[in-house]
């Protein structure tokens, strides 16, 4: 039974351990694909959302990439391809979006966030009881009798 289990992880171990894709042709036009990388710079994956298409490897952002290709060698400009994914995607495409009213929340959210944590914080901390100090009998009784005026302290 073992060894026919060993078999048949052998034999399926490779399909499941192979899933490498082909390389990706050299650029016919570097200056072309140095363009492409400039604006993919420029564009938020919309899957990784904390990389670039420039830097994903999420087949949305090679789709993407793609488009943006397709568009440059249909003559486009930048602001016309950059227009065109803010169109269709949103600001959130933009890797650095423009501080406007719709985006204010994306700028200054984490500004706020923190802002709402330390007040929560100082709330927490100036409610929360000094500690009583631990004495012990004699030093309660000491105490009592150096606060009543009974007793100096010994200098």
């Amino acid at each position: 039974m073992v060894k026919l289990f060993a078999l048949l992880l052998a034999l399926l171990a490779p399909v499941h351990l192979v899933h490498a894709k082909e390389a990706a042709p050299a650029a016919a036009d570097p200056a072309l694909e140095q363009r492409v990388m400039m604006l993919a710079a420029e564009l938020r994956c919309l899957v990784c959302q904390n990389q670039t298409i420039a830097d994903s490897s999420a087949p949305l952002a090679e789709d993407l990439r793609n488009q943006v290709r397709e568009k440059i060698r249909a003559g486009q400009s930048d602001a016309q391809i950059i227009d065109f994914m803010v169109e269709r995607y949103g600001d959130f495409v933009l890797y650095r979006p423009p501080v406007k009213a719709t985006t204010l929340l994306l700028w200054f959210g984490p500004l706020l966030l923190l802002a709402a944590g330390g007040l929560v914080l100082l709330r927490r901390l100036r409610r929360r009881p000094a500690p009583e100090p631990e004495l012990s009998a004699a030093e309660r009784e000491r105490a009592r009798k150096l606060l009543s005026g009974n007793e100096t302290e010994p200098r």
